[in-house]
């Protein structure tokens, strides 16, 4: 017999998360699904097949306040990131929450990494500034001047979760005998020891870090945390990199920050808000750079997350176990 499963989103964003995914799920022998994608607007016309159902796959766009269709569910499989706005109501109902958070992060991670290697090296310090052939030794005497590339520098690393944690594994990989600074509260020295990093406060890596990337958890208690008691620490020359969310920061310190200091060079893929409003400075200062949220997945890297959470359906029927579980209290810390 079947186990009856469905999909459920508010959109058509699941139809390209899951393009190849979709296809294995209903070509399973143990499912069948729901014929629709389930929402809002349609749940009453499948209530009696939602009763049913032991799995939810969905993705961005979770359609929350439908729990109680599902009530004999077991498993709903994101694949997605963040879990905070739905998943509580399942958990509250013993139902399993799984997510490819994982899979979200590796990209983000993947541009992190790329950004501390190329801000050592002072890149984005001269990026669009050699025009012609008399700019050449004008550019290279900045970096050679005021950066000392990557070996044997401190690197900050704000937030040790999902994200941080992978680009602190990608730098020690590296043959480049970076001191990795850490601040998260949450990550306890014994963890610091086996990952050979160092757990520090925010004061002394804003103050000796040459780069500092920002992966801090998006939570109430997060919000505004990074402000100028902090900017006005960093040395001349440093970057900041935010790839995380940009209500961790106090985005108006940021900016007279970059103002005092020139030399500082801060890269942000978000803001708060997001996009910027038109006015903001964030568009006007040379040593700010802005990309629009694309750390994060884009283009075919989104079919990870649905994959990640296929992989998952077929551990749990075989073993009856989550590799990806959310449990009520990881909420508490989680982004």
């Amino acid at each position: 017999m079947k186990n009856k499963a469905a999909f459920v989103c508010g959109d058509d964003r699941i139809k390209s998360v899951y393009r190849e995914a979709m296809p294995k799920l209903l070509a399973e022998p143990g499912l069948g699904f729901i014929a629709e994608i389930i929402n809002s607007e349609n749940i009453e016309q499948y209530k009696d097949q939602a009763k049913q159902c032991k799995y939810i796959f969905s993705t961005w766009g979770m359609v929350p306040g439908l729990s109680e269709y599902f009530e004999n569910c077991e498993v709903v499989f994101y694949g997605a990131g963040s879990v905070q706005y739905f998943a509580r109501e399942y958990l509250e109902k013993g139902i399993k929450v799984s997510s490819s958070w994982v899979a979200n992060g590796i990209p983000v991670a993947e541009v992190a990494l790329s950004k501390i290697i190329l801000a050592c090296k002072g890149h984005f310090k001269i990026m669009g500034k050699l025009k012609s052939k008399k700019d050449w030794a004008a550019t290279r005497k900045i970096i050679t001047e005021n950066y000392r590339g990557n070996y044997n520098q401190k690197i900050g690393i704000l937030g040790a979760g999902t994200v941080g944690g992978r680009v602190m594994e990608y730098l020690k990989r590296l043959e480049i005998n970076a001191e990795i600074l850490v601040y998260d509260p949450y990550y306890s020295e014994q963890k610091a020891a086996l990952a050979k990093v160092k757990k520090a406060s925010l004061e002394e890596i804003f103050s000796s870090c040459t780069v500092i990337s920002c992966h801090v958890a998006n939570l109430p208690s997060t919000q505004k945390m990074i402000n100028k008691s902090h900017f006005g620490l960093m040395q001349n020359y440093a970057t900041f990199i935010n790839t995380g969310r940009g209500a961790q920061i106090v985005e108006d310190d940021l900016i007279e920050a970059a103002k005092n200091d020139p030399t500082l060079t801060v890269l942000l893929d978000v803001s708060d808000p997001e996009p910027p409003e038109d006015q903001s400075e964030l568009y006007e200062l040379e040593n700010i750079i802005l990309t629009p949220h694309i750390a994060g997945c884009t283009g075919d890297e989104i079919l990870r997350m649905a994959e990640y959470m296929y992989n998952e359906y077929k551990l749990y029927e075989s073993e009856n176990r989550l590799a990806y579980e959310v449990t009520p209290a990881m909420l508490e810390y989680m982004a």
